[in-house]
């Protein structure tokens, strides 16, 4: 009956891609066009053209290459997340990559899976982030994440946690969470570069190269209650 129209109309999932090859979108964007439910407003060859169109498209969900001439998928998902974010980034990659879904984790993207993915599956995975739902397997998520940690360090993760001020814990925890340090800034009500000197110092302090080893760190620690977050500058 016409009366479902409407409905269809309005549940109609936006998507943008990005993708360095033309091949690539043109065949994601039929697969995805033959839908009822999906429209695919735009697509990108780099990640410059991605930053500059997707705000303006305003899709729901944005299918992002991870590996491209001018940066990676990764990076084009924590920019554009922390201007919109409510867009659900499916990150899709012709490689099998731990880190890079490691990645992919801390800068908020709800999905990852592979080219070789089968197209249903695919138009699948657009529906399920476009709804709110990961794609992210938590039980991967967790093993990748151990994979990270150093067992040799294991007994001096107490104390190397100790050396924190209760700001660069309650930074720590937002770390943890896949904030950016501008999204920590406008949390805290601090300016981004204080939050990027705090996060060096706590760096330093735990002993790691990279915050997404903090990140780890702050995943197997208790976060702050909420409503219980200090509020003093340092």
């Amino acid at each position: 009956m016409d009366t479902t129209e409407p409905d269809q109309a309005r549940q109609t999932v936006r998507v943008f891609l990005l993708d360095d090859h033309e091949v690539v979108r043109r065949g994601v964007r039929d697969l995805l066009e033959a839908e009822p439910d999906i429209e695919v407003v735009g697509e990108a060859g780099s990640c410059a053209q991605a930053l500059a169109r997707v705000p303006a498209l305003r899709p729901q969900v944005a299918v992002l290459d991870v590996r491209l001439p001018d940066g990676d998928g990764v990076g084009v998902c924590r920019e554009l997340r922390d201007r919109m974010p409510d867009l659900a980034c499916l990150m899709l990659t012709s490689f099998d990559d731990d880190d890079a879904l490691l990645d992919a984790i801390m800068a908020g993207a709800a999905g990852y899976v592979l080219k070789q993915v089968k197209g249903a599956d695919l138009v699948s995975a657009v529906r399920t982030v476009s709804s709110g739902q990961s794609m992210l397997d938590p039980a991967t998520t967790r093993t990748l994440m151990e994979s990270l940690r150093h067992p040799h360090e294991e007994t001096g993760t107490d104390a190397a946690l100790a050396q924190l001020t209760p700001r660069e814990r309650e930074i720590l925890a937002l770390v943890g969470e896949g904030k950016t340090n501008r999204q920590i800034g406008k949390e805290l009500y601090l300016a981004e570069k204080t939050v990027k000197n705090h996060v060096s110092r706590l760096l330093a302090k735990l002993g790691v190269e990279r915050r997404l080893q903090a990140a780890v760190l702050a995943a197997h620690t208790e976060h702050p209650e909420p409503g219980h977050r200090p509020t003093r500058p340092y």
